[in-house]
């Protein structure tokens, strides 16, 4: 039966309610005179504060783009809620009885409040896995709790909790709660068979994942157990509570002291968010199992009161390739902030939690302390792909460092980043670095570029990023994506690259055991082609098994300029009639690509050999000479297989 709150009801929840309290759990509110607070809109990007609130007549207004309401209002667009779920989200905060009238247009008793009944069932839910987490059946998720250094207490301050073993714990218990299966599906706790709903999350680990308000509105999960089949770590899926994009875990513990401090510490996991608060930073956070993105810098610049003056946002990542390549990511969206960017790396590989576990709460401090500047670290790890101590070396550095300077969109960071490559360099005249990157500069404004960063990955083999010029796809307007050129066709080593990506992404079984590992390991001289192998090394490697998650992995990982050629790539019909054609095709197709790989590696040592002195490094010349041997032996094995 149809039922809408009672007017007077929604007029006392919207009079005992502090605005600026509300708010405040959203956007950080400064003082601006005498009752009234300002800080970053929410509604709209901007870097001086034009939002203001007004608690004693209860209204907000912002001056940059005309967002006004009240408490309700407020409610309703950060939530995306009704209007009468956003009265029952206030009315709940203050403990107030809401009262329905029967009869009216407003929507049925069932649907009023669905919001609020999600939000219940993962308190309930939160609250029942921290329970399960004392029993016996826990005794595994305890022992991984201290195994990387963390009490019952620290458990507790974080909320951290068990799901049992079986199919319906979780279920049974919701449902004893009065939920309905209806409601549970929506919930994202739950997977479905044949036979009905079931528990998602079984023999797990879990950490609640909560919105900047504390509410609990999705889960993480990680495995504890050899004959779990899942992944690592599993996550909530998408719901109307849950969107990964706009979701830091630990956000409800770090938004006062990410405030107060003025910094934000961004790690990559639920255990190092807990590592760095237990270790004394309390501004740690993390994403929920994707890159940290525009969303994410939205809620950081609001906490940061992002206005220019001052904060820093340091991302720390592990030091290993993959940590590299996330630290660029970082790069191509640090400026968007105004506040100061930093990256912290651990040489050693080691994560915060580890850190902590080893070395104590003074190595996490340590390393949050050794942050460089973001454009140093995209610029020195450019650097370090070539070698400096020779003149082409140094060149061929240069020409893939000018186009990271050139991203700079402050003119006077931009010119101080040229003093310091070249010094970094070693070259005697900045003028000459500054010529080039204003050249770089001017060019990308020639080709429509916005002067962001350029995407990481496309490399030639020396691993220089190409100039700009005719791409496969328009770069996006956010920012400064370098064009990739169409490989020529007549270019037999183009050709028969192209065709090893054709096989990769069709035939991806293939790549299975040993031959993933020597397919990951060749190496593209197409910067196009390079790209789009660079994004399948990114990819679960798992996912061969399946070939539609498998090419959808890869697009998202590929640059946006380049997933036409993916999908290109994918669908393109592989020159066989049948089935064992196909698979004798594709065979002899990653036989050739791995033979090419092979000559590259034996001309690079053939070319160190007849550098080298016999007399002067007898062991050296005896090693070259062996693993020439051992590379012919393999060509040859390639040869006779195929």
């Amino acid at each position: 039966m149809p039922g809408l709150i009672k007017r007077e009801d929604i007029d006392e929840v919207r009079q005992r309610t502090d605005i600026k309290e509300v708010v405040d759990g959203y956007v950080t509110l400064k003082g601006a005179g005498l009752g009234t607070f300002k800080g970053l809109c929410p509604f709209h990007d901007e870097r001086s504060p034009s939002f203001t609130v007004r608690p004693q007549v209860g209204r907000y207004h912002c001056f940059g783009c005309g967002e006004d309401g009240d408490v309700i209002a407020f409610v309703q667009k950060q939530d995306h809620s009704s209007f009468q779920e956003a009265v029952e989200k206030l009315a709940s905060r203050i403990g107030y009885e809401l009262r329905y009238e029967d009869g009216g247009t407003g929507p049925s008793r069932e649907e009023v409040g669905r919001r609020q009944r999600l939000l219940d069932a993962h308190k309930i839910a939160d609250e029942f896995f921290q329970a399960q987490l004392l029993t016996p059946g826990a005794a595994e998720a305890r022992t991984f709790l201290h195994g990387r250094g963390f009490d019952r207490a620290a458990a507790e301050q974080f909320g951290v909790g068990y799901a049992p073993q079986g199919w319906d714990a979780l279920l049974k218990h919701l449902r004893g709660r009065g939920f309905t299966d209806a409601e549970l599906k929506l919930t994202g706790m739950f997977s479905e068979g044949n036979r009905g709903i079931y528990d998602r999350f079984r023999g797990r680990l879990i950490w609640p994942i909560r919105d900047i308000a504390g509410d609990t509105i999705g889960f993480g999960a990680r495995k504890l157990y050899e004959d779990d089949q899942g992944p690592k770590y599993l996550n909530t899926p998408e719901t109307t509570l849950y969107k990964k994009s706009q979701v830091l875990y630990g956000i409800d513990l770090a938004k006062r002291n990410i405030a107060k401090d003025r910094q934000l510490v961004v790690v990559e996991g639920y255990t190092d968010v807990m590592a760095c608060h237990l270790a004394g930073i309390p501004t740690a956070v993390a994403t929920c199992g994707t890159a940290f993105g525009t969303e994410h810098i939205k809620i950081a610049r609001r906490l940061l009161s992002d206005d220019g003056t001052g904060g820093e946002v340091i991302f720390t990542f592990d030091g290993d390739a993959a940590g590299q390549k996330a630290a660029l990511r970082a790069f191509e969206e640090d400026q968007r902030f105004t506040a100061q960017t930093f990256v912290a790396v651990e040489p050693s590989g080691a994560d915060p939690c580890d850190l902590r576990q080893s070395k104590g709460d003074e190595a996490v401090h340590a390393l949050v302390q050794s942050r460089r500047p973001l454009f140093e670290f995209a610029i020195r790890t450019t650097l370090k792909q070539f070698n400096l101590d020779t003149v082409e070396g140094r060149v061929q550095g240069l020409k893939a460092s000018v186009p990271v300077v050139a991203a700079i969109r402050d003119a006077s960071t931009r010119t101080g980043y040229c003093q310091a490559l070249t010094g970094w360099l070693g070259m005697p005249d900045p003028n000459e670095v500054l010529r080039l990157v204003t050249a770089e500069v001017k060019n990308a404004a020639k080709r429509g570029d916005q002067g962001g960063p350029p995407a990481p990955g496309p490399r030639t083999p020396s691993g220089a990023a190409q100039p700009g010029g005719p791409g496969v796809a328009a770069g996006p307007p956010s920012g400064a994506v370098p064009s990739f050129h169409r490989p020529d066709p007549r270019d037999p080593v183009a050709s028969m690259e192209r065709q090893a990506l054709e096989v990769a992404l069709q035939e991806p079984a293939l790549l299975a055991g040993g031959i993933w590992e020597r397919f990951s390991a060749a190496r593209f001289a197409t910067p196009a082609f390079q790209a789009v192998h660079d994004a399948m090394r990114a990819t679960d490697p798992s996912l061969t098994a399946d070939p539609v998650r498998w090419v959808e992995h890869v697009m998202h990982e590929v640059p946006e300029p380049l997933r036409p050629l993916v999908s290109e790539l994918a669908v393109v019909p592989l020159p066989a009639s049948t089935e064992e054609a196909v698979q004798k095709y594709c065979r002899d197709i990653l036989s050739r690509l791995f033979e090419l790989q092979i000559t590259r590696v034996k001309a690079e040592k053939m070319g160190q050999l007849q550098r080298l002195d016999p007399a002067a490094d007898p062991e050296t010349y005896q090693r070259l000479n062996r693993e020439l041997m051992m590379l012919e032996m393999e060509r040859r094995a390639l040869r006779s297989d195929a």
